[in-house]
């Protein structure tokens, strides 16, 4: 069975481990997958990730995540566009996530970067998910 949505599917996956308290989760590997969890790393949501490859060409990330406390690291992890509702927004009206205290993530010209990294760069793009 296909997969309509794998970036949602992922943020999916690292919402429910954090619920759980768990300290690593794994999601299929892809390239959007792994410039966002770039993004996720230098933001310091999480403390990193690993890819580990499968026989036949099948290979997964290892995401490592974060907690302060007892309490995860990432409050709210949402996504924004959708494969059936793209949302763009240009260099000046990317919306800031809690008044700059959270991060959305957005797919540019220019690669994945943080809503911070954009405004700098002064490029738009597809919002693809908010984090905070």
């Amino acid at each position: 069975m296909t997969m309509t949505d794998p970036l949602g599917d992922m943020l999916t996956r690292i919402r429910n481990a954090q619920m759980r308290g768990k300290s690593t989760v794994s999601t299929p590997a892809s390239k959007l997958r792994g410039w966002v969890l770039d993004v996720l790393e230098a933001e310091g949501f999480i403390r990193g990730y690993s890819r580990v490859d499968h026989g036949g060409g099948k290979s997964e990330f290892e995401v490592h995540l974060k907690y302060h406390e007892g309490h995860p690291v990432i409050r709210e992890i949402q996504r924004v566009s959708t494969p059936g509702r793209r949302v763009y927004s240009s260099a000046r009206g990317i919306p800031a996530v809690r008044n700059g205290l959270g991060v959305s993530i957005l797919s540019t010209p220019k690669g994945v970067m943080s809503d911070a990294s954009a405004r700098e760069n002064n490029v738009g793009g597809e919002v693809l998910c908010r984090v905070f």
